[in-house]
């Protein structure tokens, strides 16, 4: 639904991230694990179809395509260290900043100062050496003097002896005076730094238990066999991040109680960095655009710009995104063409797909089709709703068997957009009317109508009607038969939504849809129960002639995943909804859903080029239900004022210069005033500074409008654990 970054530049991705290169070999054997397709969940009302075919695994790139040293191997990607740091703060190889000095020179100033003062010590050592000069050679008397008096015999030596100890005493005075030791700290110091230490080494630490790399977990618990065939794969070069991440997810398992110890270290004698592979039998994704750590699940999005509006100790540093601060849900608004989708969306949802082969996440992505959000073989499931070559199909009712559970979720996505119109102000009545008509046709067939015999109950066909009752009666399903006559009492009456609801599911009674949401169709049909397992799902939406059709999809998606994510009964695995475009999906249930993600391990990625696309009282809302916010370049003032009212104000000192203008009284003075008013144009003044703490806005409205730069975006995060961050301005192309 976005075209965000299809105009960029090409040429303009950063260099291949820090992480090693996916190994070589042959695919694990046995093919993918059954789950995937196996689950009741994910199949409510057909057999379990077969499973996926494996595919082959990657390969290691050659020499030639990956630039020396831009990827460091699995052991030193290991042994760097990862500090404790801030909420959305990209931890590899990350160096906490020293507290903040209020006198620290401006770098401008300082090197000002410096080249000034090395003019000055040049200047004066040549006055002294020179033969002929303002000082001449009178400097070197006490040394004439010796020799006139034969006390010692002059020689080379002795003379630069002398003249060495005349320049250290000269530049020591004015290297106090240029802060010389302040540029070798600053600036000089780090880069011999750089220049000596190997990017791709690492300290190596002398205590096993202390190395990363030697699975020190493991041999804590007794499993050294375990512990010494994964560091052999690792050194051997047979093991890429994906591995080492999923092996640890394995081993987390065992921790807990849910597995066996035996079992885990009989799987990875037998195969290696290949054990408890993905179903799909995929332990690296075919190719990565963004930086990634999956030892700290991190992806890096951009770089924090060196602004005075930015903190300090976030001013340069790299930001990342990852499922502790995305369990509060994000939302990103700016309009098309600055990068949602190519800097954000296409990260974020590769990182997920990554942590998916590494058995920690869930994820489903929704979005247009073609717009980029990865290709097939990155996912396990690809449901690409109205094109024939499509091999999933989307379950209509969220894969429950509760009738009352499927009317709420479908009521949502046909007219949750409408709510304020609806008598009641909600979906309530929507809900009853279309559980009085799934309740009897389950009872009555076993199933969910499709949308053509739905939208046939809902217009009050008779012939439906009467063919329903008859095949209630014959099942001998009375209670069910008094709900369809109590749907069959209001249909027509004043403030009756079925009518609504009639012309709601004909957006999707449409031949390009005919094969799609038939309970009884021949393709898989995928329903979001199946969030307790590892997926990697994309939904394409048919943007193109059926705006509507696709919003209302995008609504369903939206409302069976807050459903089906807090309704699990495993939470162990992060799961998040990433909506490309979420236009006109936000309601008031929505919201309501949201909220409850962050309890359930689950979050949403949310993009919107306006916030004029979520109803007026809604809007505050949203940016109060997230824990993440992003404002790109060019948003409109009325959006930034709605992200400067959420980000609130701040104390800071403000300064108030004032010059006065010196009226000299002398003659001589008033001389030396008037020429240096000739010369620089100026009267002479001086200047009164008084200081002051005022509350500010952190950004304001005007800021966000117009300060913003091309490719930059302002960005605020909060975790799960309730440590918020403050709004920095990120550059997101480097």
């Amino acid at each position: 639904m976005d075209t965000d970054g299809t105009f960029d530049s090409r040429g303009t991705h950063r260099t291949p991230p820090p992480f090693p290169a996916p190994p070589a070999g042959p695919p694990p054997a046995g093919g993918p694990s059954s789950y995937l397709h196996q689950a009741p969940a994910l199949q409510p009302s057909a057999p379990p179809p077969a499973s996926l075919p494996p595919g082959p695994p990657p390969m290691p790139p050659s020499p030639a395509s990956v630039p020396s040293g831009a990827r460091p191997s699995l052991i030193a990607w290991l042994r760097t260290p990862r500090p404790e740091a801030a909420p959305g703060v990209w931890t590899y190889g990350h160096k906490p900043k020293p507290p903040e000095d209020p006198d620290r020179i401006p770098a401008r100033r300082l090197f000002t100062g410096a080249l000034i003062a090395l003019l000055c010590t040049w200047l004066l050592w040549s006055l002294l050496t020179a033969d002929r000069g303002y000082l001449g050679s009178y400097w070197l008397l006490p040394l004439r003097l010796a020799k006139s008096e034969g006390w010692l015999t002059i020689n080379e030596q002795i003379v630069s002896f002398y003249k060495a100890l005349w320049f250290l005493i000269i530049a020591a005075i004015f290297s106090r005076v240029g802060h010389w030791t302040e540029v070798w700290r600053r600036y000089v110091a780090p880069l011999f730094r750089r220049a000596w230490d190997d990017p791709g080494s690492s300290p190596v630490p002398t205590d096993p238990q202390a190395d990363p790399a030697q699975w020190p977990e493991l041999r804590a618990s007794g499993a050294h066999s375990a512990a010494d065939r994964l560091a052999e794969e690792a050194r051997a070069g047979r093991m890429n991040d994906v591995d080492h991440a999923r092996i640890q997810r394995a081993w987390q398992t065992v921790r807990a109680g849910r597995g066996s110890l035996a079992a885990f270290t009989d799987t990875v004698l037998r195969q290696g960095a290949a054990a408890h592979t993905h179903p799909s039998g995929a332990r690296d994704l075919p190719a990565r655009t963004a930086e990634h750590d999956l030892v700290a699940r991190q992806v890096r999005i951009g770089t924090a710009v060196d602004d005075l509006r930015n903190p300090y100790q976030h001013r340069g540093v790299g930001l990342a995104l990852d499922p502790d601060v995305l369990g509060t849900s994000l939302l990103a608004v700016g309009p098309a063409g600055t990068g949602k989708t190519g800097r954000l969306v296409r990260p974020v949802v590769e990182a997920l797909c990554l942590q998916a082969l590494a058995g920690q996440v869930a994820v489903v992505v929704v979005g247009a089709a073609g717009s980029g959000l990865g290709g097939d073989e990155a996912f396990d499931v690809v449901v690409k709703v109205g094109r024939p070559d499509s091999v999933y199909d989307l379950d209509l009712y969220g894969g429950t068997s509760d009738p009352d559970e499927a009317a709420g979720v479908l009521a949502e996505a046909l007219i949750g957009d409408m709510t304020a119109s609806l008598p009641g102000g909600d979906s309530r009545r929507a809900a009853t009317a279309l559980a009085q008509l799934l309740g009897p046709y389950r009872a009555a067939h076993g199933r969910f109508p499709s949308v053509p015999e739905l939208r046939e109950l809902l217009d009050g066909s008779k012939v439906a009607v009467s063919a329903l009752r008859e095949a209630l009666d014959a099942a001998g399903q009375s209670a069910q038969a008094r709900e369809l006559d109590a749907r069959v009492r209001q249909a027509g009456s004043p403030g009756d939504v079925g009518a609504l609801l009639a012309d709601r599911i004909a957006l999707l009674d449409r031949p390009v849809f005919a094969d799609f949401f038939d309970t009884r169709g021949d393709r898989r049909p995928f329903s979001l129960r199946a969030l307790e397992h590892p997926l990697r799902v994309r939904i394409d939406l048919p943007e193109r002639g059926h705006v509507e059709a696709s919003r209302m999809l995008a609504r369903l998606v939206l409302a069976q995943f807050t459903e089906c994510a807090v309704g699990r009964a495993d939470r162990s695995l992060f799961a998040c909804l990433v909506l490309d475009d979420a236009s006109h999906t936000v309601t008031p249930e929505a919201l309501r859903g949201i909220q409850r993600l962050r309890s359930a391990n689950a979050g949403v990625v949310l993009t919107l080029r306006t916030l004029d696309d979520v109803p007026e009282t809604l809007r505050s809302a949203l940016l109060g239900a997230v824990g993440c916010r992003m404002a790109y370049a060019g948003v409109t003032t009325w959006d930034g004022a709605r992200f400067a009212e959420v980000w609130g104000t701040e104390w800071v000192e403000a300064r108030d210069v004032t010059d006065r203008q010196i009226i000299a009284e002398e003659p001589f003075t008033k001389v030396l005033h008037f020429i240096r008013k000739v010369v620089t144009g100026k009267a002479v003044t001086t200047q009164s500074v008084t200081v002051r703490k005022v509350e500010r806005e952190r950004w304001s409205a005007s800021e966000l409008a117009h300060a913003v730069p091309a490719g930059h975006a302002v960005l605020s995060v909060t975790s799960v654990r309730g440590e918020s961050g403050p709004p920095v301005l990120v550059d997101l192309r480097a």
